[in-house]
């Protein structure tokens, strides 16, 4: 699927938003604290794919899925920042 120019800038914002908050989180600051009080030093890489697929009124209509893939790591951080993922 081909998206515009406006569809990628807002799908970068997307990404640079989770990202702040990721950053911001005080729960994430604290669990990096503890693990550097254990004696680590944290590299932290989190993998996001974004998946878009146009909306249709036609539920036949053939359009492109895209799955992903989330550790209980990645689903408990998420959950952390408040945003809901639903299994459907």
């Amino acid at each position: 699927m081909d998206i515009n120019d406006e569809t990628k800038r807002i799908v970068q914002e997307l990404g640079s938003a989770i990202n702040a908050a990721v950053e911001k989180s005080s729960e994430v600051a604290e669990a990096i604290d503890r693990l550097r009080n254990e004696g680590f030093e944290l590299e932290l890489t989190l993998k996001m794919e974004i998946g878009l697929r146009p909306v249709s009124d036609d539920d036949s209509a053939e359009s492109e899925t895209s799955t992903l893939d989330l550790t209980a790591d990645d689903l408990r951080t998420l959950r952390q920042m408040k945003i809901r993922i639903d299994d459907n």
